[in-house]
């Protein structure tokens, strides 16, 4: 299925649609979930992670993060939690 020749994949990313309910993104972040535990049973080069889902799962953002660490989030981008909302130009 991978051919990861060169190449070191220490985890998967996405970005989930805003959504009004969160709960509506859980799909999205459990299929990310299951297609790094595909990549580990399939590539021989990725059975170093350690983790379900390889060794980072970056998802979640301030809308959804809560639903995304339920899911196996490792990493989680908060920047407007944090922050607030930026300035359109």
């Amino acid at each position: 299925m991978f051919r990861l020749a060169g190449l070191r994949v220490d985890g998967l990313m996405t970005i989930a649609p805003l959504v009004g309910n969160p709960e509506e993104v859980r799909p999205i972040f459990r299929q990310l979930c299951a297609l790094g535990e595909e990549l580990r049973a399939e590539a021989p080069e990725a059975r170093h992670l350690s983790m379900p889902g390889a060794r980072h799962l970056s998802m979640g953002m301030s809308d959804d993060f809560e639903v995304a660490i339920e899911e196996g989030a490792t990493l989680i981008r908060v920047g407007r939690a944090i922050f607030g909302e930026r300035p359109i130009p």
